[in-house]
């Protein structure tokens, strides 16, 4: 309460005073438009009212987590006190096919999938059993990638250890300014809301809130909208989205760091972040699935799903990734196994918030405003995957251009961190796509380039690849947003420069 209490006061005093003139003043004299004072004084404001946020919002974590942390453990991590993270070596079809029928059978929570190998948490007691279904071949073909999951997802919160930048942040090529504190820890949703309100407050002209839609349980999906208005054009418009899956927090840390690079990098020297303002519209969305991001802060650390009842009481939630009305996948390996982490709904669209967000484009788009990209962040895995998704046998008809703008993607990462992201099909990126039950059908992805006709479209699997997984340590924030950022500035060049692309999009899709 604090913390809102004392935004909400710091917010209208200092846009009031930037904006309101004494009308005395307005009387007298209606002098020329001060260009440089005003902006010297919206800075200043800015630079005074990051200084309170961090005084207050300091104040208020060190408070919750005095009162909360001992809590932590004791009321949803014990679950997980038993569990491991095995990799499996994948090198034939066989054993491809055998993992994902022992992941259905055994209801197992798998990690990360690529044509390489595939990563299972699972209770240590649990691993002969695992073994039993799976070919001789796998029996010594798998190695620890984590040892104790409840260490590991104890450190992910803030407090847990103490910040390796208890002072102030470096520099960074994004000139993040270094007395900022809300990108040195993970934030729950109760942070980034009054957090995002900040920015709109400070930065009225080119920055808007928007609500994508509502969650099952009545919370708004909310978005940055980033651009310069024209009253004489319609804007093109990228789309950036953040955990569909709930447990990947690193997604939402990096949506709102881009956000925040664009907004506090515009009007500067960059000339390439404002040619990203003026000529284009950003929505961010930080998280998709608010209900999951919730619960994964108050009650399960690794939650997957939304929080949607299906037909069974005991087994909540709908993977927001698989529930979209395009090769939707209603076998009964899927449909009917409302248990698994990987359930698309019994029907196309029955998760509340892909509906929701199928809505909004469908509105947004109505008035012929096109959206020209959609990047969605996941973790992890560090790949930039492009459509399809359901199928490794159908191809794009501008597969040339998606793959040249993925390439780009992953040097522009590495050009920034050294980091390598692997580019492939979504399919050939994920080793499980053809099997029943874990099939890559009904995503996002391929809905929204095949359905929706946006023509750039790319599911990214941020940092790491494996060592610490969803659990991801919050020294990884600042960086990942590094190099992501430098991603999304090769995006808007490259569509900017490119303006549309050359292969029309076939009417068969």
């Amino acid at each position: 309460m604090l913390l809102h209490n004392l935004l909400s006061f710091t917010v209208i005093s200092f846009v009031g005073a930037a904006t309101i003139q004494p009308r005395s003043r307005v009387i007298d004299s209606a002098p020329a438009p001060a260009q440089k004072e005003v902006t010297y004084d919206r800075i200043a404001s800015w630079s005074f009212v990051q200084r309170l946020w961090n005084v207050i919002f300091a104040s208020d974590l060190n408070t919750a987590q005095a009162e909360d942390r001992p809590n932590v453990l004791n009321h949803h991590l014990l679950r997980y006190q038993n569990d491991i993270v095995l990799r499996f070596n994948i090198s034939s079809q066989d054993e491809a096919r055998s993992m994902a029928e022992a992941v259905n059978s055994l209801y197992l929570d798998v990690w990360s999938t690529t044509k390489q190998h595939v990563d299972v948490r699972l209770p240590q007691g649990t691993v002969p059993l695992l073994l039993d279904l799976l070919p001789e071949s796998l029996h010594s073909s798998h190695s620890p990638m984590m040892r104790s999951v409840i260490d590991t997802a104890l450190e992910s919160y803030p407090g847990a250890v103490e910040s390796p930048l208890p002072h102030g942040l470096p520099e960074s090529s994004l000139k993040v300014d270094p007395d900022i504190l809300f990108f040195q820890d993970y934030q729950p949703l109760s942070v980034i809301t009054p957090w995002m309100n900040l920015l709109q407050s400070m930065f009225p002209g080119f920055v808007e809130i928007i609500n994508i839609g509502k969650s099952y349980e009545g919370r708004d999906i909310q978005a940055f909208k980033i651009g310069k208005p024209r009253a004489w054009e319609k804007k093109r418009t990228v789309v950036v989205t953040g955990a569909a899956h709930a447990r990947e927090w690193i997604s939402v840390s990096t949506v709102c760091y881009m956000a925040y690079a664009i907004i506090t990098g515009y009007g500067k020297d960059d000339k390439g972040i404002n040619k990203m303002v003026d000529e284009l519209d950003w929505i961010f969305i930080p998280t998709l699935n608010v209900d999951g991001y919730v619960y994964t802060w108050e009650n399960d650390r690794l939650w997957r799903k939304n929080r949607q009842p299906t037909s069974l009481s005991f087994c909540k939630g709908i993977d927001l990734d698989r529930a979209y009305d395009f090769h939707f996948d209603n076998s009964p390996q899927s449909s009917s196994n409302p248990c698994s982490d990987m359930f698309p709904g019994g029907y196309a669209f029955e998760a509340t918030e892909s509906r929701a967000f199928s809505d909004w484009t469908s509105n947004y788009t109505s008035d012929g405003t096109q959206i020209l990209g959609l990047l969605d962040f996941h973790s992890y895995s560090q790949q930039i995957l492009y459509p399809f998704s359901y199928s490794c046998n159908d191809r794009p008809p501008d597969l040339e251009n998606l793959e040249e703008l993925a390439i780009g993607l992953a040097k522009a990462i590495r050009l920034q961190s050294g980091e390598h992201y692997e580019v492939s099909s979504a399919c050939e990126g994920t080793g499980f796509s053809g099997y029943p039950g874990t099939t890559g059908s009904g995503s996002m992805l391929d809905y929204l380039y095949a359905v929706d006709r946006v023509p750039y479209t790319y599911q990214i699997k941020l940092r790491d690849t494996g060592s610490y997984g969803f659990l991801l340590p919050k020294d990884n924030i600042i960086p990942t947003g590094e190099e992501i950022f430098n991603l999304i500035k090769y995006f808007s060049q490259f569509v900017l420069d490119d303006g549309s692309p050359t292969v029309a999009m076939s009417d068969e899709l």
